[in-house]
C-alpha cells in the first residue's frame, strides 16, 4: 500500500512538471517564417520592397496636396494685376503638381489659349506619370507574392509525399510534418505579403485619383481666369 502512495505522489510530480512545459510551448512568428523554407526570404525581401513603396509613396502623394487654399485667388489677383513675375515666384514657392501646372500656363501667357491648355495638359501628364511611378512594381506585388506562397505550398507537399513514399512501411507522421509545415507556412506568409500589397496599392491609387481631380479643375480654373477681363 505504501509502494502504491509513494508510486502515485511520483506521477503526479511528473505530470506538475511537465504540464508548465507544455502549456508554455507557443509557436513564435520568427519560429514560425524559419520552418518555411528559402521562399519566405523571397517574400521578406518582397515585404520590405512594398513597404518602402507604400511609405514613399505616400509620403510624396500626401506632400504633393498641400497647398494653401488661397493660392488661385492670390494668381488671379498677380496675373490680373500684371505681376507676371510675382506669380510665377508664388508657383516656386510650392512643391506641387498643381503649382507647377500653374507656373506652366503662366510662362505661356501671351500665346493662343489652345497653347497654353496644351501646355498645361502635357505638364499634368508628366506630374501624374511621376506620381505613379512604383504602383506596378506595388501591383505585382500583390500579385506575385500569394503565387510565391502557393508555390512553397506545392514544394512542401512534394517533399511530404517523397519522405513517405521512401519510408516505405515506416510511415510516421514526423516524416510528413516538415513538408507539410512548410506547405501552411509559406501560403499563409504569401498570402499575408499580397493583400498587404493590394490594399496598400488601391490607397495609393484612390489618392492618385483625387490629386489628379484636382489638377483638372485648377486646370479649368485657371484657363477660366485667362478669359476675364482685367480690372485694370
Amino acid at each position: 500500500m505504501l509502494f502504491n502512495l509513494l508510486q502515485a505522489a511520483a506521477d503526479t510530480a511528473a505530470i506538475a512538471q511537465t504540464a508548465p512545459v507544455q502549456q508554455e510551448m507557443k509557436l513564435s512568428l520568427i519560429d514560425m517564417a524559419s520552418k518555411g523554407g528559402w521562399l519566405m526570404i523571397v517574400l521578406l525581401i518582397l515585404s520590405i520592397m512594398a513597404i518602402y513603396i507604400f511609405g514613399n509613396k505616400w509620403w510624396l502623394i500626401r506632400k504633393a496636396g498641400q497647398i494653401d487654399k488661397n493660392f488661385m485667388k492670390d494668381i488671379r489677383d498677380y496675373i490680373h494685376d500684371g505681376k507676371i513675375k510675382s506669380a510665377i515666384e508664388l508657383c516656386q514657392r510650392y512643391d506641387s503638381p498643381v503649382a507647377r501646372l500653374v507656373e506652366k500656363g503662366i510662362e505661356r501667357i501671351g500665346r493662343p489659349l489652345q497653347d497654353i491648355q496644351t501646355a498645361v495638359e502635357n505638364t499634368g501628364s508628366v506630374e501624374v506619370a511621376r506620381l505613379e511611378k512604383g504602383l506596378p512594381m506595388l501591383a505585382t506585388i500583390a500579385g506575385g507574392a500569394p503565387m510565391i506562397g502557393f508555390l512553397g505550398t506545392v514544394t512542401g507537399m512534394i517533399e511530404a509525399f517523397f519522405r513517405m513514399s521512401t519510408a516505405g512501411n515506416n510511415i510516421d507522421i514526423t516524416l510528413l510534418s516538415g513538408g507539410i509545415y512548410e506547405a501552411m507556412v509559406t501560403t499563409v506568409g504569401g498570402l499575408f505579403v499580397g493583400i498587404i500589397a493590394y490594399f496598400g496599392y488601391n490607397f495609393l491609387t484612390s489618392q492618385i485619383s483625387n490629386l489628379v481631380f484636382k489638377m483638372e479643375r485648377t486646370t479649368i480654373e485657371f484657363i477660366d481666369m485667362l478669359h476675364e477681363p482685367s480690372d485694370k
